[in-house]
């Protein structure tokens, strides 16, 4: 068991530090070493690869956003068309309550007429006296 080991703060600090050393040492290696041109091919054709799905991708969502604004456009037309619609069948409708509305007023003066008329009548005939 490594952790009953009485280690003191100098040892432990001169293991930290071959570590540190031994894992600099490794990156050093790996950089000096050089890279088959077949990694770097193979490298550079991943990057164009992603950069070919990544334009793929973008055109598709431009593509898709130019049709959502295009039914965008077209739903507008249609609401307007429809208010249009309804405003012109709105003013319609009133004009033809408006059109009843003076029909039932020109009629209800016409009854109107012809009762004081018929109540002159008869107030004429009342005053004439009973006829000889």
């Amino acid at each position: 068991m490594s952790f009953l080991k009485s280690n003191d703060f100098a040892e432990r600090q001169r293991n930290a530090i071959a570590a540190r050393v031994s894992i600099a040492e490794k990156f050093k290696v790996a950089a000096q070493q050089p890279v088959s041109s077949e990694k770097i091919a193979a490298r550079a054709e991943l990057v164009r690869a992603r950069d070919a799905r990544n334009a793929e991708r973008e055109a598709a969502k431009k593509a898709a956003a130019a049709e959502r604004a295009e039914a965008a456009r077209k739903a507008n037309e249609l609401a307007a068309e429809q208010r249009a619609a309804d405003a012109e069948t709105a003013l319609r409708l009133k004009r033809e309550a408006d059109e009843q509305q003076a029909n039932l007023l020109a009629e209800q003066k016409a009854a109107r007429d012809a009762r004081y008329s018929a109540r002159k009548a008869a107030k004429k005939e009342r005053r004439k006296g009973p006829s000889h």
